[in-house]
């Protein structure tokens, strides 16, 4: 019987939380090897398990996958997350591909420089509210399902989730009106395995602080 998928990255969200996200919502149980030290980035690299010389990386089945799109889109089909048809995964991939966008905006912010950081911020909310948002909202009201696919849970759903938590850290107002958006937050995150995923105590990592930043700079020498 094949073992736990273990993950390694550091101790903080960045590229694997949305793996993570994923694996929970899907039951999987998990562990973790956090990368602590530039050394043990370097380990990996040298040992051949990195294929791109990049993180997250996952040992699953009896690989070692990198790129975090192709992990997602891994443990979305081994864990029927992924539609029924190709017509379904194209609209999954559509929307995660648009989700990933907005994703990508948020994640560089802790590293632009100070006087940047305001204008990043005011891009990332009006191109949440009058684009991404806005975009979601309207599918989810053109077939008045549950789910943004097939009125089955996929990656989709629980990737947007993800997502609506991260933007409401950064401005709770944002949500304010995208009421079947919230709808779907509040069905998701009721799901047990998603609801488990959200307590206190759980692989969910926190917002990155200064001190988190910190460290992530000192492994993936960032200057």
């Amino acid at each position: 019987m094949a073992g736990k998928p273990r993950l390694h990255y550091f101790n903080g969200r960045g590229r694997m939380e949305s793996i993570r996200w994923l694996l929970a919502a899907a039951g999987v149980e998990f562990e973790e090897k956090f990368i602590e030290t530039p050394e043990d980035l370097d380990k990996l690299r040298n040992d051949g398990s990195l294929m791109f010389q990049q993180v997250p990386m996952v040992e699953i089945d009896g690989m070692k996958l990198v790129q975090s799109r192709a992990i997602l889109n891994y443990i979305a089909a081994k864990y029927n997350l992924y539609g029924r048809d190709i017509k379904e995964r194209a609209l999954i991939d559509m929307y995660t591909e648009g989700m990933a966008d907005l994703t990508e905006m948020i994640l560089h912010v802790p590293l632009c420089p100070p006087d940047e950081k305001d204008a990043k911020i005011n891009l990332i909310k009006e191109r949440t509210t009058n684009r991404y948002f806005l975009a979601f909202e309207k599918v989810l009201k053109s077939h008045g399902q549950d789910y943004l696919v097939g009125n089955r849970l996929s990656k989709a759903d629980i990737l947007l989730v993800e997502l609506l938590y991260i933007v409401e850290e950064l401005d709770p107002s944002l949500l304010a009106k995208f009421p079947l958006l919230k709808g779907l937050r509040t069905r998701i995150s009721n799901l047990p395995t998603v609801k488990k995923f959200l307590q206190p105590g759980s692989a969910r990592k926190p917002p990155l602080d200064e001190k988190s930043l910190a460290e992530a700079k000192k492994i993936f020498r960032i200057p």
